[in-house]
């Protein structure tokens, strides 16, 4: 049985999508999975990165993209009233409701659906209250513990090499995004390609030039 860290925000329609997804795309495969939030925002900072919703441009084409893959997928979405929000609370909110930086999939679907269905405010003030009247946290989300949890798990995954979120992580190998959960189902299929040198050799590939 192959163990699968699922890092995310819930900021990420693309994290959404791949949650759904998931079950679906390794389906008769043998796996558990640990369900571990992250901050977008500290991967990106840490990267010297902007988030696609920073970008024209690139900020209409991601609310163009999610809708239609969410559409091709059957998976249904309404982006929230407002996007990119601050994600803080739910991600608090979800870490007090687990354990070691953990949370189980009822928690993380309750509160991706909470922001991806609906058309609402993802963070409205009585929109939030409703949801942890919901959840009943065991802990308190603004307490010291569980701020610190999601700061480990932030530098848990900038030291693995995260770049973005979803990431699938498995056996070190880091599989990216929605549409990385092909590959990520092949690896755990065992698809001769993985052995192939492949992988490695991507990682080696020089560069030709820099921009200054």
């Amino acid at each position: 049985m192959k163990h699968i860290t699922f890092w995310f925000d819930f900021i990420s329609p693309y994290a959404y999508l791949a949650f759904e997804r998931l079950p679906l795309a390794l389906e008769g495969l043998s796996y558990r999975i640990d369900y571990r939030p992250v901050l977008f925002a500290g991967l990106l900072k840490h990267h010297g990165q902007l988030g696609p919703a920073e970008i024209p441009g690139k900020r209409d084409w991601t609310y163009r993209q999610v809708p239609w893959l969410a559409h091709t997928h059957g998976i249904p979405l309404q982006l929230p009233a407002a996007h990119p929000f601050n994600p803080l609370p739910l991600l608090r909110l979800a870490l007090a409701c687990g354990s070691d930086g953990l949370v189980n999939r009822h928690v993380a679907e309750t509160v991706f659906r909470h922001v991806w269905r609906g058309g609402a405010d993802a963070v409205e003030a009585q929109r939030l209250e409703a949801l942890r009247a919901q959840l009943q946290p065991q802990r308190d989300p603004a307490g010291e513990a569980v701020k610190a949890e999601l700061r480990v798990n932030t530098d848990a995954a900038i030291a693995l090499g995260l770049f973005g979120v979803p990431t699938c992580e498995v056996d070190g190998r880091l599989f990216w995004g929605f549409d990385g959960l092909p590959l990520l189902r092949a690896y755990l299929a065992g698809d001769p390609w993985f052995a192939s040198g492949a992988w490695e050799q991507a990682a080696a590939l020089p560069a030709g030039a820099g921009r200054r």
